[in-house]
């Protein structure tokens, strides 16, 4: 008995997937449920976990080959028997005859006549789906690449994706009057690399993006083309929650099992100030605004390959020590690819740190379908007028972070955005909640 391996619908709207790495190789044994291989889609990258308990019979699509949802990838089999590789779920029993045979023999009896100096169509055809899938076949009829042309470092010699995509690069390249071989062995251009950190590059090299990182490009220029973008800056005094923190952040670790940050400050002091100003977590649909009943909290996790937003969702139900799991979590696997489709969908405000980099302050992006975004810069110590109880004004030395709001001013009012960041900054500077 043999049990099919498909390629998951991850979402509703997600109709393909990207196997980028197979983490058996067929006839090992593995048990049910055991992460099987890696995919990346246009929601998340994630790892799947086997379907049932046996061997991997049979690998049917190789790495950096895109399928449709619910193709099947690959086969387990509960006695192990004809363990094998196949490249594609397309490639049904076409030969693997050596190359120069295949050239050869003359044009297919079947098939029309060709000019002189082409090759058959039919034989053309037959090798080109033989090959490469669907969508490698699709790429090259909108560049007009002839596939005889392209060097394949899947299985077999089989075309992927990042092979037609360095191709057509390398052609540009070639026209602008840039000289580059091509590499014949994987490189940072196989689609087993699209979830992992690119090599340092050569200077001069050009390098095709990664799945994640095209997408990340196209969902920022939307963004950008879709809402008016406005930004406000606020200095905001953490003392007091620092001073907190370093006095609490050993307990608290110790009795909640997690460890203390100061992310939920902020989180917690942006929920409250959302409460107050419903505006900033609407959403633009189309010409009406969709207020949100609660609170999903996007919170932007930087990954070695990308970036990526999971949401917390209904935030403004959870306590402190619940936000501080939570973002603790959706961090945690969010970088181990555990995150499911739903987990980064459905936030209506968007929380991103750029600051634990150094950066004192960033104007961020929004993450649509999001209204605003708060960026947290770091915090850092500098000297401040500090003005006492009497009225009397001192130099001090204050630990300060910059908080900045990317908001859409089609629907929130300059006045609106800083009434909110001074009640977010009130909260933070006056904090009196109990962390847990």
């Amino acid at each position: 008995m043999a049990t099919d391996i498909v390629m998951p619908q991850m979402g509703e709207s997600i109709v393909e997937g990207t196997i980028t790495k197979w983490l058996k190789k067929p006839g090992d044994k593995i048990q049910r449920d055991e992460p099987l291989f890696e995919i990346s889609t246009d929601k998340v990258d994630a790892e799947i976990p086997a379907p049932a308990s046996g061997v991997l019979q049979e690998i049917k699509v190789t790495e950096g080959t895109t399928v449709q949802v619910n193709t099947v990838v690959g086969t387990i089999s509960s006695d192990g028997e004809g363990a094998a590789v196949k490249p594609t779920p397309e490639k049904k029993a076409a030969p693997t005859a050596a190359p120069p045979a295949a050239k050869a023999q003359t044009p297919a009896p079947s098939g029309p006549k060709a000019a002189p100096a082409a090759p058959p169509a039919q034989r053309h055809e037959e090798e080109d789906h033989a090959r490469s899938s669907p969508l490698v076949r699709k790429i090259a009829r909108e560049h007009n690449v002839d596939l005889a042309q392209v060097e394949g470092t899947g299985l077999g010699g089989r075309i992927t994706k990042q092979d037609i995509l360095a191709f057509i690069e390398g052609q540009d390249q070639a026209h602008a009057g840039a000289s580059q071989p091509r590499p014949t062995t994987p490189t940072a251009t196989q689609a087993g690399e699209v979830s992992r950190p690119a090599p340092a590059a050569i200077p001069g090299d050009l390098v095709p993006m990664t799945n994640m990182r095209r997408i990340i490009a196209q969902r920022m220029v939307e963004s950008r083309r879709t809402s008016a973008h406005v930004h406000a800056m606020f200095e905001v005094d953490m003392t007091r929650i620092v001073n907190l923190r370093n006095k609490l952040k050993s307990s608290f670790e110790q009795r909640n099992g997690t460890r203390l940050t100061f992310m939920p400050f902020f989180v917690r002091a942006a929920i409250i100030g959302l409460q107050q100003f419903p505006i900033v977590n609407a959403s633009v649909e189309g010409e009406a605004v969709r207020y949100h009943r609660h609170v999903n909290m996007g919170i932007a996790v930087a990954l070695d390959w990308g970036l990526i937003v999971p949401v917390l969702k209904n935030a403004d139900e959870l306590n402190f020590l619940g936000l501080q799991r939570g973002i603790t979590d959706l961090g945690e696997r969010a970088r181990n690819k555990k995150l499911k489709p739903e987990e980064v969908e459905g936030s209506t405000f968007t929380v991103t740190n750029p600051g634990q980099f150094g950066a004192v302050f960033g104007l961020p992006i929004i993450n649509q379908p999001n209204s605003a975004i708060m960026g947290v810069g770091g915090i850092t110590k500098m000297p401040l007028v500090v003005t006492d109880k009497d009225g009397s004004d001192s130099i001090a030395i204050r630990s300060v972070v910059h908080l900045t709001l990317g908001y859409d001013h089609r629907i929130i009012d300059g006045a609106v955005a800083d009434q909110f960041m001074a009640f977010v900054k009130k909260t933070l500077e006056g904090w009196s909640e109990d962390v847990g």
